[in-house]
Formats: structure tokens, C-alpha cells, sequence
């Protein structure tokens, strides 16, 4: 019990003393205390930058999660666009060429000697479909690249900003020298 009474009495003197030795402290313990106070400051600032960017680190697998779904659904939607489309072409050829093109046929032989056959033309219609379905395909491949390249272009966008605030960093922490310095410098000049 008497330990304890003896640490508040050592806390209240120890704390008496701080505050007196504030009031009377040197200019030299003023800018100490005012290094000590920023450093402080710029210590949790740090800290509360690493908080953030660990945060948003852990939300990459999310991010890389919701990009690959988006490819996901994107290849898929043009799957079912061209399959849908050649499905549909498909039945517009076969109806038209079981009802016309026998007919057709016959019809247009004897004038065009089967040099603009129907079948030929709906041969021609066929590949045309299968063009614009490999197109479609295509170009969602020319997407996806894009958003990959513009992916690498922005990472390669931060890097290069990452270096650049690493130079004017050291660039400010030379100007700061150079300034004490000649602050020293005309002080000591002064006082001699």
C-alpha cells in the first residue's frame, strides 16, 4: 500500500515537474518537443496510409473476382448472341429452301443455267452468317485485349507516378537542406 502511495507521489511530482519544466523550457526544447510533435503527426499519418492500402489490398481478390466474371459473362453473351443468330439463320434457310429453292430451281434453270443458283446463294448466305457470328467472337476478344492493355497501362502509369513522387520527395528534402543550411549560415554570419 505505501508502494502505491510513494508511485502517486512519485506521478504528481514527476508531473508538476513537466509542467513547470514547460513553461520554462528552452527554445532548443521547444523545437525538440515541435520535431517530436510532427513526427508524431506524420508517423500516424503513415500508419493510417498502410491501414488503407492493406485494406484495399485485401479487396483485390474481390476486384480480380468481379473482372473475371465480367470476361466470363462476356465471352458467354457472345456465345449465345452468335448461336442464337446462326440458329435463326438456320431456320430462315432451311424454310426458304424447302419451299423455294426446288421451285426456284426449276424456274431459273433454263433461263440462268444455274449460275445463280438459290443453293449457291444460300450457301453464300450461310457463310455470311458464320462470318458475322466469328466476328462477334473477334470482337469480344478485341475487347477483353483492350481492357487488358489499359490494365497494364495504368499499372504502368502508377509506377512510373510512384517514381516521380520518390524525386520530388528527394528533390524537396534537398531543397529543405539547402535552405537550413543557408539559414545557418546567415545566423552565423550574423553572429559573428
Amino acid at each position: 500500500m505505501s508502494s502505491r502511495k510513494e508511485e502517486r507521489k512519485d506521478e504528481t511530482t514527476t508531473t508538476t515537474t513537466a509542467s513547470s519544466s514547460t513553461n520554462s523550457t528552452s527554445p532548443t526544447e521547444h523545437n525538440a518537443q515541435y520535431r517530436q510533435t510532427v513526427n508524431r503527426a506524420l508517423d500516424e499519418t503513415r500508419d493510417n496510409i498502410r491501414r488503407s492500402t492493406d485494406e484495399a489490398r485485401r479487396e483485390i481478390p474481390r476486384y480480380t473476382q468481379a473482372v473475371n466474371e465480367y470476361q466470363e459473362q462476356t465471352i458467354q453473351a457472345s456465345r449465345e448472341i452468335a448461336d442464337n443468330y446462326i440458329d435463326s439463320q438456320k431456320q430462315i434457310i432451311n424454310s426458304l429452301q424447302s419451299a423455294w429453292v426446288p421451285f426456284a430451281e426449276n424456274t431459273y434453270g433454263v433461263f440462268w443455267n444455274y449460275w445463280v443458283s438459290p443453293r449457291r446463294t444460300t450457301e453464300l448466305y450461310a457463310r455470311a452468317v458464320s462470318s458475322v457470328a466469328d466476328n462477334t467472337i473477334a470482337v469480344t476478344r478485341l475487347v477483353n485485349n483492350t481492357v487488358f492493355a489499359n490494365m497494364e497501362a495504368f499499372r504502368t502509369l502508377i509506377q512510373r507516378e510512384r517514381d516521380n513522387a520518390k524525386e520530388f520527395s528527394r528533390i524537396n528534402v534537398n531543397t529543405a537542406k539547402t535552405w537550413e543550411q543557408s539559414a545557418r549560415n546567415t545566423v552565423g554570419n550574423f553572429s559573428s
